[in-house]
């Protein structure tokens, strides 16, 4: 696996120093939920960003990494997104098929975090939210705005067949730790204008 770029690199020393500067005894929330179709990620793209942004020593929210058996899967989920400061959307071609994947995004927007999504084997054009008969007709206004919501920003695109994976690892993580930083930048600055 391909390092971050030091670029990369530097931006997450900064945001260890002012992590290191808070003291806290309560659990951190996380950096970044990693918002996926399990079934088509959790064992690629997902899962070598969550690996990725561990080794830099960064708090990913993957739910097969920071769940146990026993957590309440709404419960947890729902704080971890909460808590945490970026959202990454992991598009991919049975993303839109889930009612737990929309959920997240809806909760992801709603909470008016920063969002990277990223299309894996997809294009936006083809994520459309469907009318099963399972859903509530307000969760499928909620999912129908978020997805549109994440479709219009800018994200990355991979093709996981012709790809280059460090390149593509390289370029996500390099993008997450730039909008973290200036998330983090922002909460900094709005604290100081009390």
């Amino acid at each position: 696996m391909q390092r971050a770029s030091s670029a990369g690199r530097n931006s997450c020393q900064k945001i260890l120093h002012r992590r290191n500067q808070i003291q806290t005894t309560r659990k951190l929330p996380c950096d970044v939920f990693i918002n996926h179709r399990g079934i088509d990620t959790k064992r690629n793209v997902a899962g070598l960003l969550y690996n990725q942004l561990a080794s830099l020593r960064l708090r990913p929210f993957l739910d097969s990494k920071n769940m146990k058996p026993g957590d309440k899967l709404f419960d947890h989920i729902d704080a971890a997104i909460h808590g945490c400061k970026v959202g990454v959307a992991v598009f991919s071609p049975r993303y839109c098929e889930s009612y737990f994947c929309l959920h997240e995004l809806a909760l992801i927007m709603e909470t008016k975090k920063k969002v990277i999504p990223i299309f894996c084997d997809v294009k936006p054009s083809e994520l459309r939210v469907k009318d099963n008969g399972s859903c509530l007709a307000k969760d499928l206004r909620r999912f129908r705005w978020a997805l549109e919501e994440a479709k219009y920003t800018v994200g990355l695109d991979f093709d996981s067949s012709r790809g280059d994976w460090p390149h593509f690892l390289t370029s996500a993580t390099d993008a997450i730790v730039k909008n973290l930083l200036e998330v983090e930048e922002e909460e900094q600055d709005g604290g100081q204008n009390f």
